[in-house]
């Protein structure tokens, strides 16, 4: 894994003058790779933990100079083209996942430590894609902000193999154009409808409420019980080609689905229910999209969740130029070393494991 990755990242220029470098950029990422995944959270955490491991390391490069400081890595992330980071990230990731039938969620997250000002305006938001079943990062792209994101998806498609794949975007991404790129790409899309598309959202909703239509849907359900309440969901599904006939731009729309969301207190018996509702290129099969729209909470669950509490993105205050966008990059390369190990125990305790144990560190890095 180490290997494949550093062969991806050597597209990636160095801004630097030749012949005045003292620490390679190989050297340096490697060293900043390394040092996130033992539990390094900022700069210093990076320079002390790859010190550290200064033997090891020699083991894949020369670090004929040792490792770079905490303020020379600062800089040299502040100056690293972004995009070439991003496509060697994507290409690296690629190789780490086999080709499946399974959901790659796109969402969207705001890292908080990185904002310029007080009142939290200039913090990066990030758009990535998350293959739900590998428990991997795909690629990433940055934005100016969330009502940004449409923009960035068609970017961040264009980075993705995604033949095969089902793609889940909430109501945000729910645009003809993104519909378009993903059926382009030999994909599959199960897309969230909100007020942002008003017609779609009152059709769907009209349709679902007319007993006569609602009658020819077919339905499935489940139920789950766990901290400390019980959820119900349901879903219904049926073919559109009405609603197809009715917004002829919107590429592959075969189906439409409503997904209610029936959740019960255990203490104090309180209900709630919500009802959404979405439009696919899938078959009107409601098991396959309940699987699939329950599958996309995993980039909430499992990636920004990891994100926030294992790596403490938010807290994280890299936020000059480039730096944030190519720290988080790293960090998504971490999550994926660490997610692809299959020994028992979670992300907190094998990255501590990874610091003190040289011979974990090399399994993690030679999967």
């Amino acid at each position: 894994m180490l290997l494949g990755f550093l062969d991806h990242i050597r597209i990636v220029p160095d801004h630097r003058i030749p012949g005045m470098v003292t620490y390679p950029l190989d050297e340096v990422l490697l060293a900043t790779l390394v040092g996130v995944v033992c539990g390094a959270d900022d700069w210093e955490g990076v320079e002390e933990v790859a010190t550290g491991a200064l033997d090891w390391l020699r083991g894949f490069l020369p670090f004929a100079n040792g490792i770079a400081t905490a303020q020379t890595l600062r800089k040299v992330f502040r100056l690293l083209d972004t995009q070439a980071l991003q496509r060697s990230f994507a290409a690296w990731a690629a190789s780490l996942r086999a080709e499946a039938r399974e959901v790659i969620a796109v969402d969207g997250k705001t890292l908080r430590g990185s904002k310029t000002s007080p009142d939290g305006k200039g913090a990066l938001h990030l758009v990535s894609a998350y293959a739900t079943k590998a428990g991997l990062v795909l690629a990433q792209q940055a934005v100016d902000g969330k009502s940004n994101e449409i923009t960035a998806i068609p970017e961040l498609l264009d980075m993705l193999n995604l033949t095969g794949a089902i793609v889940s975007i909430d109501a945000m991404g729910t645009q003809k154009e993104i519909a378009r790129r993903v059926v382009n790409k030999g994909a599959d899309y199960v897309l969230a409808l909100k007020g942002n598309q008003t017609s779609l959202h009152e059709d769907a909703a009209l349709f679902f409420a007319d007993p006569v239509c609602a009658a020819d849907c077919k339905g499935s359900a489940e139920t789950d019980a766990g901290h400390g309440r019980i959820e119900e969901r349901s879903c219904r599904a049926a073919e559109a080609r009405w609603l197809a006939e009715r917004h002829p731009d919107w590429e592959g729309l075969r189906s439409i689905a409503a997904i209610a969301a029936r959740r019960i207190d255990k203490k104090s018996g309180r209900e709630s229910l919500e009802t959404r509702y979405y439009i696919t290129s899938l078959e009107p099969d409601p098991k396959a999209i309940l699987a699939a729209v329950r599958a996309h909470w995993g980039i909430e669950n499992n990636l920004h969740w990891t994100m926030d509490v294992i790596f403490d993105e938010d807290r994280c205050r890299t936020r000059k130029d480039a730096s944030p966008l190519n720290f988080a990059v790293i960090r998504h390369s971490s999550y994926n070393i660490l997610r692809a190990d299959q020994t028992r125990g979670s992300l907190r305790r094998k990255r501590l494991r990874a610091c003190i144990d040289p011979a974990f560190r090399t399994k993690l890095f030679a999967a």
